[in-house]
């Protein structure tokens, strides 16, 4: 391993690892871990992902007779993220503005490895740790979706995959993905654009009626993609949009999403010409499900503490984005959201500032301190 925090974090984030090829950052995580005294297992999850290997856990028994704690993040990021060329500007790391930085989510891999990596040359008693290292996260939380919890022990556990150092995300909302296809009927667009029926018309029509972007202080909502015609000359035939939405009511999501749909079938519906009919298909699938952890409970508690302890402040509150932690807490498992430093994040101006990764570590160390204590 090297020598710094900082080597360990560039080199890690030097390796490709868009979603579906992590295979060589994990092998080197794996290796780290190995070195450092964990037992290690990939699960299989890559067989229904179709990335070229599975989650990473390992687990750290400790000389603390107490359950493990658990440490979680991911080891895909978004695109464009191959050949990342990282920089040290001023009191941050860059990349060189070609690509993503990589930051989501290898600063918060590097910090648990580090701060384990230093606890164990300290010689300092523990209890056991677990950690996870998924896969697809970026895509769809698909490897948290296809990790076998069995194999966990800890009864709560934190995913370094937010911002702030010492703010905990205690909740999330649930999101619906949409995906709708409008059929229109083609023609030639000069010579007989009265016998077409226009996918691309519907659909603006439909989507001006939406109520889109936030829709109160628990709801959201977005159409993401537009894809449709083949030519200018050509009455276009259909059109594929691609929406989410999301929020931290059941009864608001439910109502958002039907309205969008229903908003679209009313449209096509008044479109008709002799015998044709324009038509709407829809596919709406739950990515995820809410969830809410209290302030007073011992996970939250135990964060604090640490956060205090190297004199940062704490904060906590409910987010907006979706992660493992959602899919974890919905299959029982505890989970926070905790900052790891990131900023910027899914755009190529991402950056981490050195003394939030320098404290992103002391943050983990501080945690797995305090538990062992308790």
């Amino acid at each position: 391993m090297k020598e710094t925090l900082v080597d360990y974090f560039i080199s890690l984030i030097k390796i490709d690892s868009e979603s579906k090829n992590e295979k060589e950052v994990a092998l080197k995580i794996a290796e780290d871990l190995r070195l450092l005294g964990a037992e290690v297992t990939f699960d299989n999850a890559n067989e229904k992902t179709g990335g070229n290997i599975g989650n990473l856990f390992g687990c750290f028994h400790g000389n603390i007779d107490k359950k493990p704690i658990l440490f979680c993040a991911h080891m895909d990021t978004v695109v464009p993220g191959n050949g990342i060329k990282p920089q040290i500007k001023d009191d941050r790391i860059t990349s060189d503005g070609t690509t993503i930085l990589g930051s989501d989510d290898k600063s918060g891999i590097a910090e648990i490895i580090w701060a384990i990596k230093e606890l164990k040359e300290a010689n300092e008693d523990h209890a056991p740790i677990e950690v996870l290292f998924t896969i697809s996260e970026e895509i769809g939380l698909f490897g948290a979706k296809y990790f076998d919890l069995s194999n966990i022990k800890s009864d709560f556990g934190y995913a370094l995959d937010s911002h702030e150092i010492g703010h905990a995300v205690t909740g999330a909302p649930s999101q619906n993905s949409m995906e709708f296809t409008i059929h229109g009927k083609e023609s030639h667009a000069g010579a007989a654009p009265e016998f077409g029926v226009s996918a691309i018309q519907i659909s603006a029509e439909a989507i001006s009626k939406m109520k889109l972007g936030r829709i109160d202080d628990e709801t959201t909502c977005s159409i993401g993609t537009i894809t449709g015609g083949t030519a200018t000359n050509i009455i276009p035939k259909k059109v594929i949009l691609k929406a989410e939405a999301r929020s931290h009511n059941k009864e608001k999501l439910q109502k958002v999403t039907d309205d969008v749909k229903q908003i679209l079938l009313d449209t096509a519906a008044k479109y008709k010409l002799g015998d044709f009919q324009a038509s709407v298909e829809s596919k709406i699938e739950m990515e995820y499900s809410a969830f809410v952890i209290e302030d007073n409970d011992p996970c939250i508690l135990l964060a604090k503490k640490a956060t205090e302890n190297i004199g940062l402040p704490f904060k906590s509150g409910i987010g907006g984005g979706g992660s493992d932690a959602n899919i974890f807490n919905y299959k029982g498992m505890k989970m926070a959201v905790v900052g790891s430093g990131m900023e910027d994040v899914h755009t190529v101006n991402e950056f981490i500032k050195l003394i939030d990764l320098e404290n992103g570590a002391k943050w983990v160390k501080e945690v797995i301190r305090e538990y062992s204590k308790r």
